[in-house]
């Protein structure tokens, strides 16, 4: 009996102490909120059969596959390839398979329609890369109509769509010849590969469906050459524009004889000027030429002449040929004026004769149209009509139908390059309480709903309108601060070149804005975004002002290329202003000095090491001067292995002198030997943070000062041949070493080597410690280490009780000239997990215990306390080092189920994990973002300074009043029993 006592005590015990990490049903969407997104489409298939749910099938450049919901967008399923693994073709077969060819044309594979379930997969290995082409045949007859033809890496493949199984392979690969087309006529067992050899001959291969056997093989060669890719308006006919770009040649290769026929365009097309473009989409009997903002059709007749059929000017989007009833055929033309989109469904019959057309309003920050799919329905009095899916310049998908926008997708949230916050505006005093709360009724309501869930009387239903009512909440989505700091704004910059919003409580976009300066032009033909800082943070007491970002971007990847500065007020998202193009953009390093209207200072510097001032005004320029000398800064060349320190010297020479433009000069410089080291990763500390104390004391009541420079520089490097994929090297040939740098000086203060590791490296600076995640191939597991460092040269000032009494002047300054003497302290651990990134927790004051935020290979966030990432852990503790919290030392890390702050979500493509205070010292809010977004609350050391949204205020309230009535009965009871001992 006293056994099972006593094990039913631990049962208790050990559930007892699990519930503490976990969320009740009730709490979940409180503090987080989880967003899905899918990237911008490059394909989209139409899957609208007469049963069932209307869906499109797409791929994007985030490397998803989805199918989406026609009626609302939502997502019915996803799967995410590998950030290598890119799609090239997608389609639908046999009515339930989505077959996806990816990886350069190496990897074929089917997905079940309705859920999204890999059915099988199929690698296609060749000898050549090239160009990837999928064809789906349709009308094989009732025993082939299995069969996928695939071409990639020189190679033509035929697939069994049952199974996956490859039927025959057939090499095309051979010198200077790009197969850019697969054609297969209809009612034959012949298909053709057609392409061009050295760009001036055309190539066609007639094969055999049924074994891959070539049964001719025809070529011919077009003096002069030809431009740009072949397009196919027939099954027997292609067309091509000649070297020059001003003629078009039609080309006929059915039956083993290859004509051409040319015409001028100028003949085609009166006034004709500029370049002209053949574009890519498949029109029936007819092809569109690009000529500056107009498209010129041309149709092609029967015997290969080529005719005009009209001039459509200002098109911004052709879609491809859709095949609907009784063999009619129509595309999609999107025109577009401002924020209106005028959208016309043409017939390839009938060029005179239009199925549809339309005009929509959509917001001009959209940009302009990229590409739009037709599709076609029934409607409900027998006729045909249209809708078309656009995508749009700022990557978002819009749904057109019956002359408006039936649903839209903001999915340039799936590429964001950088994150940064805003606080909100303070709440005016005399706002009404009825603006931001609920009506009375609703109030009521929910407080009698809730006063039923204390009390366990609440119906499930009650138990879901509560939950709702706290998620509607208006103090989580209130556009004011909080005294909390939960309340923020998160400006997010995607690779569209778009700005967003996002609210902290609910995820929502309060406001977005496509950027002027990042949108393609003349004088900026590849503009990219690069980072997001905050410009201006106007105190609320002092100024009446908007805080705003600075964006920064240059047009093209050259390093010489012109940068791009745009301002952005962050709480309307308006384009203040934006100099584009300006000098080019190496580095932005962010001044710790303010102007009077608390601007923050930048120095930008060139690819040619110049520096350059922002704000451009005379008190920046006056303060910059006060603080010339010191200036400071480090560079890291990963190609030529060098690691260097700069100082800003005088002004630029005359002829490029402006005032703002600086010289600087070489401080020192670290060159690592090519043949023995590579640099893989670098880490620094957050210029932000905040470090509560400088001293540590130990059990032994010793006292530790933390070495907590700004200027500390972590810097991994390994051997060239462990620069390759993890197991392609061997133990011997492999090594990590790990610096520690000051990046005034350049000296180096650690140096530490792990023999038989390799990267990847992913490393987190902060206070004194860095922690640093790479793979043992001895042990054939992922290891974490940690270095702590002190600076010994305070080793005099251990005096606890003068440090207690303020007798030490810890703010003394301290110089990086000064030799400092330091100490290290590390350890390793094992960890099971590969990852992604990894990032720590920061809090207001610094006081709270720090937690590793680790992104692993599964896109889920992992808190993990600092606590096991002591270095002076040891396997047998002391009494009064188990006092202090040191955890007795273990070989592994250890991963609990609960320790998973995005719960059992998974943020898809996880790039990077953002960290923020909140104003309450027990608090951080953590951003996760990659194809999917993720926000939340942390609170490591537990809400020890708040009462947590759960809190029992019902028993409370019970409690008190419980007391109330006890003391004054009590007080009863003492007086009568006062009475009568007075008389006695």
């Amino acid at each position: 009996m006293a056994i099972r006592a006593y094990l039913l005590f631990c049962i208790i015990l050990f559930s007892s102490y699990y519930t503490t990490f976990a969320l009740y049903e009730d709490q979940v969407g409180l503090m987080d909120w989880h967003q899905q997104y899918i990237g911008k489409v490059k394909k989209a298939v139409f899957q609208t059969q007469k049963v069932g749910r209307k869906r499109v099938v797409v791929s994007t450049e985030e490397n998803a596959i989805s199918a989406l919901d026609l009626r609302h967008g939502e997502i019915f399923w996803r799967q995410m390839l590998g950030v290598n693994d890119a799609i090239d073709e997608i389609d639908i077969a046999m009515g339930k398979y989505v077959v996806t060819l990816s990886s350069g044309g190496s990897v074929l594979r089917a997905w079940n329609l309705p859920d999204g379930q890999m059915v099988w997969e199929s690698f296609l290995f060749g000898s050549k890369p090239s160009r990837s082409l999928l064809l789906t045949p349709t009308n094989f007859g009732a025993d082939k109509d299995n069969v996928i033809l695939v071409y990639g890496n020189g190679y033509l493949h035929a697939v069994s769509s049952i199974d996956g199984d490859i039927l025959w392979k057939k090499g095309l690969a051979q010198s200077g010849i790009d197969i850019q087309h697969l054609v297969h006529p209809e009612e034959s067992d012949t298909i053709y590969a057609l392409g061009i050899r050295d760009t001036s001959q055309f190539e066609a291969y007639a094969i055999s469906v049924r074994n891959g056997e070539l049964l001719k093989h025809s070529s011919m060669e077009l003096p002069g050459g030809f431009s740009g890719d072949l397009s196919l308006p027939t099954s027997d006919k292609a067309v091509v524009l000649d070297s020059s770009g001003s003629i078009l040649v039609s080309i006929s290769f059915v039956g083993g004889e290859i004509k051409f026929q040319k015409v001028q365009i100028s003949g085609l097309l009166q006034g004709y000027s500029g370049a002209a473009e053949l574009l890519p989409s498949k029109l029936a009997g007819m092809v569109a030429v690009k000529i500056d903002r107009s498209l010129l059709f041309v149709k092609v007749k029967d015997e290969g002449t080529l005719e005009v059929v009209d001039t459509v000017p200002h098109v911004e989007a052709v879609s491809d040929s859709l095949s609907f009833a009784e063999g009619q055929t129509a595309f999609g033309l999107i025109r577009q004026d401002g924020g209106k989109l005028q959208h016309t469904v043409k017939s390839s019959n009938d060029w005179k004769s239009h199925f549809l057309k339309e005009s929509v309003e959509v917001d001009q920050q959209r940009g302009l149209v990229h590409k739009v799919f037709m599709n076609n329905y029934v409607r409900t009095d027998r006729t045909y009509g249209f809708r078309a899916l656009i995508v749009m310049e700022d990557h978002s998908l819009l749904l057109l139908q019956q002359g408006a926008v039936v649903w839209n997708r903001e999915d340039a949230l799936a590429s964001i390059i950088d994150v940064t916050t805003s606080e909100l505006p303070v709440q005016k005093d005399g706002v009404s309480v009825a603006k931001v709360e609920l009506n009375l009724f609703e109030w009521l309501k929910g407080h009698l709903l809730k006063l039923k869930a204390t009390l366990m009387l609440a119906t499930p239903d009650d138990v879901a309108a509560v939950q709702r009512i706290r998620l509607q909440s208006a103090e989580k989505s209130k556009m004011t601060r909080d005294h909390n700091g939960f309340r923020k704004l998160l400006i997010v910059l995607t690779r569209a070149g778009k700005l967003f919003a996002l609210h902290t409580g609910d995820g929502r976009i309060v406001w977005s804005r496509l950027l002027n300066a990042f949108r393609k032009s003349e004088t900026c033909e590849n503009p990219r975004g690069l980072k997001l800082h905050q410009w201006q943070v106007p105190h609320h007491h002092a100024l009446n002002e908007n805080p705003s970002v600075l964006v920064v971007g240059t047009c093209g990847h050259n390093s010489d290329a012109s940068g791009i500065l745009s301002f952005v007020d962050a709480y309307k998202g308006e384009e203040l202003n934006y100099l584009a193009p300006v000098h080019s953009i190496k580095q932005v390093i962010p001044l710790p000095f303010t102007d009077s209207t608390e601007q923050r200072l930048h120095l930008i510097v060139d690819a040619e090491g110049y520096s350059h001032l922002y704000p451009r005004t005379p008190e920046a320029l006056d303060i910059f001067q006060k603080e010339l000398g010191n200036i400071y800064w480090y560079s890291v060349d990963i190609n030529n292995n060098l690691l260097k320190g700069h100082v800003v010297k005088k002004n630029c020479k005359d002829e490029i002198a402006d005032g703002y433009c600086f010289e600087s000069s070489d401080l020192w410089s670290v060159i690592f030997p090519s043949d023995s080291e590579k640099i893989i990763a670098t880490s620094t500390r957050k210029l932000s943070e905040v470090v509560h104390t400088q001293a540590k004391v130990n059990t032994d009541q010793d006292v530790l000062y933390k070495y907590i420079s700004k200027n500390l520089l972590f810097l991994a490097t390994v051997t060239p041949k462990a620069i390759s994929d993890i197991g392609s090297v061997t133990p011997e040939d492999s090594w990590l070493f790990v610096y520690l740098v000051d990046t005034i000086t350049g000296r180096v203060l650690h140096r530490m080597s792990h023999h038989g590791c390799q990267g990847p490296v992913h490393a987190v600076s902060s206070e004194n410690w860095i922690v640093y995640h790479y793979f043992n191939l001895r042990a054939h597991r992922y290891e974490m280490s940690v270095v702590e460092i002190y600076d010994q040269s305070r080793a005099d000032n251990k005096d606890v009780l003068k440090l207690v009494l303020g007798k030490h002047n810890l703010s003394a300054p301290v110089s990086s000239y000064s030799r400092p003497e330091v100490v290290t302290k590390s350890q390793s651990y094992f960890f099971t997990h590969s990852v992604k990134t990894v990032a720590v927790t920061s809090t207001a004051k610094g006081i709270t215990s720090k937690q590793l935020l680790i992104g692993t290979i599964g896109d889920q966030v992992l808190a993990l306390d600092k606590r096991f990432l002591d270095p002076r852990r040891t396997v047998n503790p002391t009494q009064a080092e188990k006092e202090e919290g040191i955890i007795p030392l273990t070989d592994t890390l250890p991963i609990m189920p609960q320790a998973y702050v995005t719960h059992a979500l998974k943020v898809e493509g996880l790039r990077s994990i953002i960290t923020t205070p909140a104003k309450l010292e027990s608090t951080t809010l953590v951003f996760a973002y990659g194809v999917d977004l993720f926000f939340t609350r942390l609170a490591p050391s537990k809400t020890y300074d708040s009462l947590t949204d759960d809190f029992n205020y019902a028993l409370l309230l019970l409690t008190i009043i419980a007391l109330v009535i006890a003391i004054f009965v009590t007080w009863i009871w003492s007086e009568r029993k006062d009475l009568q001992e007075k008389w006695r």
